[in-house]
């Protein structure tokens, strides 16, 4: 005869078991969920991401506890040197011998791109937080790719329809020669001319490239009101240096800044910089949670948090939350959870997975400070407005996705 413990005990085990999915039960390959980090460490996208991505990531880790379902979870990280075919390489041997189950950030869309098709062959979950090509939920979508913080879309959205509004009926891009850069002139001048703009024209620019004198001529030239840059970190930082000394801004043309993260304004300083409008994803004086977060992020690196080290922090934190309630690292049940479970962290409140794996979270439209507005070294942006995603992602039927298409 049992015991009164004995049926009380089972009694109440059996109340929780379909709460939860006991350690003891749970598939986690290999004993070790391994999440890799696959970014930019050595080139010019290195402070938009780099070292900063690998230190949100763990510090992720470390806040779920270090552990899931009674498992170690592991954080790997490697350099694609911003070429797609090491990338791609990179991600097809940790998935083949490093048993990864999860890749994250690949600042750069041709990697990205790159990383996709992979991820896709070998049935891993890509989370992009850092690449910024709307084509990663468009045409090249895929059922284990998240495009997580922003995309080309988004940023044009934002920036080209303000600039417009203000007066800049009239552009000329000055466009990084790679997806990233195409990607982003096409969705900017499609928002420039629904607003009433016009594109007069627009010049390729080799990746990391260190002198613009030719190609800001070429804008000085166009008679365009404002400067499109279809660029990001190193190059982004030169050009808009090197637009001050041929006297750009001085003469009445404008900079867009389509893509800026704080360590550029930073870097260029308020002098330079402000007055610049761009569109912004997570900004670190946006709330006490971001505040809070940003205070130990800086203690270890130095430098507060972007929008794409928030958004590496809290896309890990759901991963790992899906992981938990799947109670497996199955990729297939693992995917079905993170788009069934509301996306929450410092920057993201309540947001969710769409079908062509696109996360439906804010934007913000922001300005660069003057320098005597600013109350200290990263005190750089006032808040113009908060998009919401239905105003700043593109709508689900017009990006291309084959997985929409199909139903």
């Amino acid at each position: 005869m049992k015991s009164l413990l004995a049926i009380l005990l089972g009694s109440v085990l059996a109340g929780v078991a379909p709460a939860y999915v006991s350690p003891a039960h749970a598939q986690i390959s290999d004993n070790v969920v391994r999440i890799g980090v696959l970014t930019d460490l050595t080139g010019l996208y290195t402070d938009n991401t780099g070292t900063g991505s690998i230190l949100a990531t763990q510090m992720a880790v470390d806040d779920f506890g270090g552990k899931v379902l009674g498992k170690p979870i592991e954080v790997l990280s490697a350099d694609h040197q911003n070429k797609a075919d090491i990338g791609s390489a990179i991600a097809r041997k940790w998935i083949d011998e490093g048993k990864v189950d999860v890749i994250t950030n690949v600042a750069n869309s041709a990697v990205a791109l790159a990383v996709q098709t992979v991820a896709r062959e070998k049935n891993r979950i890509l989370i992009n937080t850092a690449a910024a090509s709307s084509d990663f939920t468009g045409k090249a979508c895929s059922p284990v790719g998240f495009g997580w913080t922003y995309d080309t879309y988004a940023l044009a959205s934002g920036t080209g329809r303000a600039l417009v509004k203000q007066g800049g009926n009239t552009w000329f891009f000055l466009t990084a020669d790679y997806a990233f850069g195409h990607s982003l002139e096409r969705d900017t001048s499609r928002f420039v001319e629904q607003a009433g703009g016009k594109v007069l024209g627009s010049v390729k620019v080799p990746l990391s490239n260190s002198d613009f004198s030719s190609f800001l001529l070429q804008a000085q030239g166009s008679g365009a009101k404002v400067v499109g840059l279809a660029n990001a970190g190193g190059d982004f930082i030169n050009s808009v240096k090197q637009a001050a000394e041929f006297g750009i801004v001085a003469r009445g043309q404008r900079l867009a800044a389509l893509l800026v993260v704080i360590q550029d304004v930073h870097a260029l300083g308020l002098k330079a910089a402000q007055g610049l409008v761009t569109t912004d994803f997570g900004y670190w004086d946006l709330n006490d949670e971001t505040r809070a977060f940003s205070k130990r992020f800086m203690e270890k690196h130095g430098t507060p948090p972007n929008f794409i080290h928030f958004t590496d922090y809290g896309a890990t934190l759901h991963y790992l939350k899906a992981v938990q309630a799947a109670g497996t690292d199955d990729t297939k049940a693992v995917v079905a959870k993170m788009r069934e479970l509301r996306i929450n962290d410092p920057v993201t409140k309540d947001g969710w997975i769409r079908a062509d794996g696109r996360v439906m979270r804010n934007a913000y439209l922001v300005e660069v400070k003057k320098p005597e507005e600013s109350k200290g070294p990263w005190d750089v942006y006032k808040i113009l407005a908060t998009i919401p995603p239905d105003e700043s992602i593109r709508p689900l039927d017009q990006g291309g996705c084959p997985l929409v298409n199909k139903g």
